[in-house]
C-alpha cells in the first residue's frame, strides 16, 4: 500500500480527518476538531517504504511485533501502549494493512463517550 491508498482509505472511515505533524507526518485522527484522537500514522520512513503506525488489541501487539517488516512504534511502544509499526517487507499485505487500521479506528473510538461515539455515528 502507498501512502496515497493508506491516506485514501483512512479517509473513508468514520469521522477522521489528518493533520500534518511531528516532522511532517500524515496524522490521522479520529473525533471532531475540538475532541480527537490518533488512530494511524504514516511518515518515519526510511527508502522507498512508508512507515505506517496503527493501534492493535494486547494479543495482536504479542504476534505482530515479532513478524519481520513490522516492529512495536517507537516512542509509542515505550511508553506502555500497545502500536505497531509496518515499516519494511514482507509486513502485512494490503488487506491485513486495511483490516488493522480499521481495528485501530474502532480500537480508539472506544476511548470517547457513549454520546460522542453515538452522534459520530461510530457505533
Amino acid at each position: 500500500m502507498d501512502k496515497s491508498e493508506f491516506d485514501t482509505f483512512c479517509a473513508g472511515l468514520t469521522a477522521t480527518f489528518h493533520v500534518v505533524q511531528w516532522g511532517g507526518s500524515t496524522v490521522w485522527k479520529v473525533g471532531t476538531d475540538t475532541r480527537s484522537k490518533v488512530f494511524a500514522i504514516a511518515g518515519w520512513g526510511t527508502g522507498a517504504t512508508p512507515a505506517y503506525t496503527f493501534k492493535v488489541s494486547a494479543v495482536a501487539y504479542e504476534m505482530l511485533c515479532q513478524e519481520p517488516g513490522l516492529r512495536p512504534a517507537p516512542y509509542l511502544a515505550s511508553r506502555g501502549m500497545k502500536w505497531i509499526q509496518h515499516y519494511g517487507h514482507p509486513g502485512l499485505d494490503d488487506a491485513d494493512l486495511r483490516a488493522y487500521l480499521s481495528e485501530s479506528h474502532r480500537l480508539v473510538s472506544l476511548g470517547f463517550p457513549r454520546a460522542l461515539r453515538d452522534r459520530l455515528g461510530l457505533d
